[in-house]
This record gives C-alpha cells, sequence and structure tokens, in this order.
C-alpha cells in the first residue's frame, strides 16, 4: 500500500447524554485499503463513536475528516453521502423481498413510475460477484438465505453507494466458523480494492486473522492505536480492562448438593459437549462474549430449547425439561435477557407482572383472582427487593431501569426457587442499581438457592460469582475462580487460555 494518507481521521470526539459522559476526546484514524479493529468492553463507548460517525448521533465536540477534508455528518443521509455504509449483527433488510429488491429498496433505479429493472442488473450482479454470491441468488427471497449470505446482501447493498469506509459491527458474532472465513475473505477482498474496514469485534483471537491495526478504548476514551502485530491477545484485554482486579469477591459459606448437573450436553448449531455442576447455595458464573451459545445453554435448561444430545439433571429429576411450565413445576425459574418482549408487561402495574407467573397461589377458585392476595405478594417483595415505587400499582414501563428489572426478577422469587438461572441480569441498568441486585442474587444462594448466572459482563461474573466458566465457541474453555483478574478471563473468552487463573 503506498498511499498512506488517512481515509478517515475523528479527532477529539466527546459526547454526553445528560449526566453521562458517553466519550470524551476519543480519536480514530483508518487508512485507506485496512482493516481496522475498533476493541472495548461493553460501554467503552465505541458504539458511541460509531454512531457519531454514520449520522446518528452528533457529537459535542471534534472534528471528523475524510480524505482530508473537513466534513460534518448531521444525519445517516450525509454518512451514506459521504461514503461512509455500516453493516450491523443483525442484517437490516426485508426477509419477504428478493435479494435483488432488497438491493435497491428506497434507491431504484426507475422509468417513469416503473422500476428499470434491466438498468438495476449490471449493478447488482456486478456487487453479488464482489461479495461471493452466487447470481442465481438474485429472484430468492431474502429470508430463504442463510443469516452468513443475509449478511452478505448487506455488505453488497452498503457497497451500493461505492462506500469508502464501511463499518461491520459484531460482523461474526452469530457466523459459525466457515462462515466467518466466507466473511474474511469478503472482507480482504474489499480492502485490497481499496474500501476502509472498520472492524468492531469482543472475539479477539480473530482480529489477528483479519486486521491491520486496532484501536483500544476504555471509560469512553481511546487508550491506544496501533498496528495490531505489535500486540498480543492478551496486552489487548489488558489495556481494554485496565488491568484491574475484581473487588468485593463474594465470601460464600460451603455448598449442598448438586441441583443441577449437565454432561455432555449439546444444542446444534448453538453449544456442544457442555458440562457444568450448581450446588446448592451455590453461584456459578457462565461468561462469554456475544455470539458464544451461553445464553442457549439457559434456554435449555429452562425448556426453551430441546437439547440435541447429552445428559441434564435438574432438581433431582434425570428427566430434560420439556418446556418453561415444567420447569416451573421442577421449581426452575429464569430471569430472560430480553426484559422487553420476554419479561415485563409495560403497560401492566408492578402487582400484576409479579404475580402473573403464580396465579394459583392468589386464589382457590379458578378464573379468579384476590387483589387481596395479589397485593400482599407484591408488597412483600417490592420491600424485599427495595423496589423504588409509590404503589404496587404503577405500571412497570414507568418505571427506571433498574427498579423495572428487579419487579421481573421478584416474580421469579414467588415460589421460592430450588435453581434460578439469570441471563444479563444487569443489563441496562445504572450502578447502583447492579449493586443492589447482585446483594439479591447473593440473598438468594445464601438461603439456599443454586443460581447460574449467564452474562457478558465481566465485573459482574467476578463479583457475583463463587466459580466461574468462561464460555468459548460453544464450548466451557476454563474454569476460574471468583479471585482471577478481568483481562484473565477475558483472554479466555477470546481464545488465548491462561497458564494460570490469577
Amino acid at each position: 500500500m503506498t498511499d498512506t494518507a488517512p481515509r478517515l481521521e475523528m479527532r477529539d470526539i466527546s459526547k454526553r447524554y445528560g449526566g453521562v459522559r458517553a466519550i470524551r476526546h476519543a480519536d480514530l484514524t483508518v487508512l485507506p485499503g485496512t482493516v481496522h479493529a475498533l476493541v472495548g468492553e461493553n460501554g467503552a463507548g465505541k458504539s458511541t463513536l460509531i454512531k457519531i460517525l454514520a449520522g446518528a448521533e452528533q457529537p459535542d465536540t471534534g472534528t471528523i475528516a475524510i480524505d482530508g477534508a473537513a466534513v460534518s455528518i448531521g444525519s445517516t443521509s450525509d454518512a451514506i453521502a459521504l461514503g461512509v455504509q455500516t453493516v450491523y449483527q443483525e442484517p437490516q433488510l426485508f426477509p419477504e423481498l428478493t435479494v435483488a429488491e432488497n438491493f435497491f429498496v428506497g434507491r431504484e433505479i426507475t422509468r417513469g413510475v416503473a422500476i428499470d429493472w434491466r438498468a438495476q442488473a449490471p449493478r447488482m450482479l456486478e456487487l453479488l460477484d464482489t461479495v461471493g454470491l452466487d447470481r442465481s441468488l438474485a429472484s430468492q427471497p431474502l429470508g430463504a438465505l442463510s443469516i452468513a449470505k443475509q449478511q452478505q446482501v448487506s455488505i453488497a447493498k452498503a457497497l451500493l453507494e461505492r462506500a469508502s469506509v464501511l463499518i461491520l459491527d459484531e460482523p461474526s458474532a452469530i457466523l459459525t466458523d466457515s462462515e466467518i472465513e466466507v466473511l474474511f475473505g469478503v472482507v480482504r477482498k474489499l480492502a485490497a480494492d481499496g474500501v476502509s474496514i472498520i472492524y468492531i469485534s469482543h472475539r479477539l483471537d480473530e482480529l489477528f486473522r483479519i486486521a491491520d491495526e486496532v484501536t483500544i478504548m476504555r471509560d469512553g476514551e481511546t487508550v491506544s492505536s496501533q498496528p495490531i502485530g505489535e500486540l498480543s491477545v492478551r496486552e489487548i484485554a489488558e489495556r481494554m480492562v485496565g488491568g484491574a482486579l475484581a473487588e468485593g469477591v463474594r465470601e460464600a459459606g460451603e455448598p449442598g448438593a448438586p441441583v443441577l448437573e449437565l454432561e455432555g450436553l449439546s444444542l446444534e448449531g448453538a453449544f456442544d459437549e457442555v458440562s457444568l455442576t450448581v450446588r446448592a447455595g451455590e453461584i456459578v458464573g457462565l461468561y462469554g462474549l456475544v455470539g458464544c451459545g451461553a445464553a442457549e445453554v439457559g434456554e435449555v435448561v429452562y425448556g426453551m430449547r430441546r437439547a440435541t444430545k447429552g445428559r441434564m439433571r435438574s432438581v433431582g429429576s434425570d428427566r430434560h425439561v420439556a418446556s418453561p411450565s415444567a420447569a416451573k413445576r421442577r421449581g426452575i425459574r429464569m430471569l430472560p435477557a430480553n426484559r422487553a418482549s420476554q419479561g415485563a408487561f409495560s403497560f401492566q402495574p408492578i402487582a400484576f407482572n409479579i404475580t402473573i407467573g403464580s396465579l394459583s397461589l392468589l386464589s382457590r377458585v379458578p378464573g379468579w383472582v384476590s387483589p387481596r392476595a395479589e397485593r400482599r405478594i407484591a408488597r412483600d417483595l417490592i420491600g424485599r427487593l427495595s423496589v423504588k415505587t409509590p404503589s404496587e400499582r404503577q405500571p412497570i414501563g414507568a418505571m427506571s431501569g433498574g427498579n423495572a428489572q428487579k419487579v421481573v426478577l421478584a416474580r421469579q422469587l414467588v415460589e421460592h426457587p430450588e435453581l434460578l438461572v439469570l441471563a444479563e441480569p444487569t443489563q441496562g441498568v445504572d450502578v447502583g442499581a447492579k449493586e443492589e441486585i447482585h446483594s439479591i442474587v447473593a440473598d438468594l444462594a445464601d438461603r439456599g438457592a443454586a443460581v447460574l448466572v449467564i452474562t457478558t459482563d465481566l465485573a459482574e461474573v467476578l463479583r457475583v460469582s463463587d466459580r466461574i466458566l468462561v464460555f468459548r465457541a460453544g464450548r466451557v474453555a476454563k474454569e476460574f475462580p471468583p479471585t482471577a483478574s478481568q483481562a484473565s478471563l477475558l483472554a479466555a473468552a477470546a481464545g488465548a487460555i491462561e497458564e494460570d487463573a490469577a
């Protein structure tokens, strides 16, 4: 590469949301025809920086230059006009339309009032060739294609406007190893053609196979930016977390008998040969990066999915859990990661949200609910979990994220579960609410419940767990004690297994 003048320069970028500073004085420089990795923990500021570049957010301070010229990006349309395109982890396309229709939707070439398909065809076929897709797929419904091929269509669509800067946001998170190789082939071809690629990923090991340079962010700031060959996975992980050790490790007593045992459990396409044990009074953390398959383990335990092979013993039974209702009968409860669609009834009051899963406790007469019993149960749990609300009649949708989270958690505690599966228990809540929820989880274990915490939050898994299983690519990679460093866990999750657990 002879041209070393930057394709993109972002300087002194800052952005505040109310009292929260998302990024402060961040910098990013990307050269033409290179793959530039952008990494950092959740909340490090990556997404905000990219949203500013893509025109979805406006910076409070800073400058942006493309090919040496200062630019103002006031909207996503401005970004596209300047050659900046973004491809997200989940394809932002229309599954019911054909591949050809998806390419040109909103940007059709017309003759009068009709779409000129003949005029569109040459460019469409050129783009299919560019991303390695068979031309015959043009007439296929997008929804009939694999996720990997849909992602290739997304990249091709982004190139329709002759993009010079292409942002790939966690492009490999939902792909298999063979599909990742196809993606890498497309990325290398685009870079060879002069496109600058900003590649965002939590999978640090894969960056060394595709990236030329890496920019590391932490706490809203740019920590470093340099050729990736000058660093190791371990060094990147340490810079991402600041090399800090976890604080406030939970003090737990001796655990009791096994409540959950998995032996060689597999779910095709998600995880393989998973073995783990959770005992009464014990909190086991299952930590991994987005898309590692850990979330699906929780879904199998709760009966939301059926394992394809292996053995599961839970709450004294060797039978697999057939459904969530069967899980409840066995004494298993689950806090889902997607509270908006799976956990909360936004327009219903707190009391309804707490008791809806235990209607049999509210009345001895089928089909009739005792308001008095509903209030009694709701008020008891509101008090136990320190839910801040003027009344149990308040709609959950009017509450803060942390308090709404505690209400959904309260529903799982109405009938004193023996096994509690918590998926991302503090996702999207502030620091104070996190501490309160962590204390609640610790108290549940102290009362004898077996708890499996599935999380992508490093600080969280170290804070609440008695044992930590690092999950990677559908398997348990290594077990750590809660005294391990964040950098060790992150390195193991990203593919660099540490020789020691400290």
